[in-house]
């Protein structure tokens, strides 16, 4: 049997068994379902394991599954070290080989994630209720997830299906699962705001001593491009700038949330500081979909908080965003070449991603059904399209239009469901039984809203963890919820 026919089954299988994982009741069933995911993935390693390395990979094998065995017996004993070492690992990406070819994965986060599929096996095995973690949410992203595996039966592209399915869509499900699977605690979630911020400030100091010295770390693309571009774009301790710029957007829009929604006054100047200097930090970065994704953010902030009275604030607030957050072009102002009638104007301001997402129209077009599978974008792409040889992969740099490309009206379709569900209950959430829970689920719909907005321009919706934690932490929330303290009567802050 041939390893791309292995990936192929493996892509349902895994997804199928992520499914039963979020959507069965009985514990052997979900626990069934862990076991068929496992299968699964395993069904990918002989498309992605690099060639004559067999003895390191099982040496890292073997050290992966001890180090699964003990994170799992720690998060039985503290469930919450789970959330704390996801995030501590969510921005770490190491270059790994992966087939033929090196790409960057979140390596520590993986482990964190077979720690959490050894607690979840023996959780729900020592525990009797049935309930689905995920709650309104479990039925659309289990469609969704099992649609993109199955696609893999079809997809143009099998071993880059298997990255993609692999290394984000299977374990970041079950990361989701288990992290709506922890206990309530606002004192660890306050002590996770904490951490997330001081990371945050950590890669925005970064970020602003590169732009001063003008050296930028890892990057061989950006080193080039700041050489003959007009302005000086960083990354911080990330590869790219615009991740980087996504995960500062995240942790602005938490503290905000905070600002805006928490009742403790002592935290605003110390909260308005913070702010201050990641705005500096994403400045920096020079990434237009960052900017715009924390617009999204804003406007949406702005709207739980004043509710007819933010017409006006908001329209400032995002012509400022805008008019700084834009980075000049070399040959001609931006703003001039998004007036431009023409397709070669408006493919120049946009970067190529007008072409990009024309041609992955016209590939749903021609695919409206099925799409032509996970991952399968690329090689669509370049069959209509000569494209350059320096540009290694040609993404559609949107979300939405990669899905129907790739999964069709169907796929498209269970996309679409589970966003609006996702947001939907994290935006109920401002009907909570306590300020606290409400700042949480305001907070997850915030972050949801500014990635999928950052997808738009940037398609990494499913490749980002937090897309994912969000998700967790609004089905989370939603077990506590409660009277809405944001009805339009005023909530005292002390």
């Amino acid at each position: 049997m041939s390893v791309e026919l292995l990936a192929r089954l493996g892509g349902p299988i895994a997804t199928g068994g992520l499914a039963l994982l979020i959507l069965a009741s009985p514990r052997q069933v979900r626990i069934a379902g862990l076991v068929v995911m496992a299968a699964g993935m395993a069904l990918f390693v002989p498309i992605l394991a690099p060639s004559g390395e067999g003895a390191r990979l099982a040496g890292a094998a073997v050290v992966a599954v001890v180090l699964a065995v003990c994170l799992g017996v720690l998060f039985d004993r503290r469930p919450w070290a789970l959330g704390v070492l996801a995030l501590l690992a969510a921005p770490a990406r190491i270059p790994v080989p992966v087939g033929g070819e090196k790409a960057n994965l979140l390596v520590p986060l993986y482990v964190v994630v077979g720690g959490a599929a050894v607690w979840l096996c023996w959780s729900l095995w020592r525990d009797p209720r049935r309930r689905r973690e995920l709650g309104a949410v479990s039925w659309p992203l289990a469609g969704f997830v099992a649609w993109l595996g199955l696609s893999a039966l079809w997809t143009n592209d099998p071993e880059r299906a298997a990255v993609q399915l692999a290394a984000f869509i299977v374990p970041f499900g079950l990361l989701a699962v288990a992290l709506a699977r922890l206990p309530w605690s606002e004192r660890v979630l306050a002590w996770l705001c904490r951490l997330l911020l001081a990371m945050a400030l950590l890669f925005a100091a970064v970020g602003i001593w590169q732009w001063t010295t003008k050296n930028v770390f890892w990057n061989p693309k950006v080193i080039a491009d700041n050489t003959f571009a007009s302005f000086y774009r960083v990354n911080s301790l990330f590869w790219d700038p615009s991740i980087y710029g996504r995960f500062l957007v995240v942790a602005i829009l938490v503290a905000l949330t905070l600002l805006l929604f928490g009742p403790w006054r002592r935290l605003d100047v110390p909260l308005v500081l913070v702010i201050v200097v990641l705005w500096v930090g994403l400045l920096f970065s020079f990434s237009q979909s960052s900017f715009a994704a924390l617009i999204a953010g804003v406007v949406v902030a702005a709207v739980f908080a004043w509710r007819r009275r933010a017409g006006v604030l908001v329209s400032a607030a995002a012509a400022v965003l805008i008019m700084l957050g834009i980075p000049p072009t070399k040959s001609e102002d931006a703003g001039a070449s998004l007036m431009a009638q023409s397709e070669q104007g408006l493919n120049r301001a946009t970067r190529g991603r007008f072409d990009l997402v024309k041609y992955g129209i016209l590939i749903a077009v021609d695919h409206p059904v099925a799409g032509v599978g996970i991952a399968g974008f690329e090689k669509a792409y370049r069959e209509r399209v000569d494209v350059p040889r320096r540009v290694k992969s040609p993404a559609s740099h949107n979300t939405p239009v990669t899905v129907a490309a790739e999964t069709g009206i169907v796929g498209l379709g269970l996309f679409v469901w589970l966003v609006v569900v996702a947001l939907g209950v994290a935006f109920r959430g401002a009907r909570a039984s306590t300020p606290t829970i409400a700042v949480a689920r305001l907070a997850a719909g915030l972050g949801l809203t500014a990635i999928f907005a950052h997808s738009l321009f940037y398609n990494a919706f499913f490749e980002d963890p937090f897309a994912w934690g969000f998700v967790a932490l609004a089905a989370l929330a939603a077990r506590e919820s409660g009277p809405d303290p944001f009805s339009g009567t005023h909530v005292e802050r002390t």
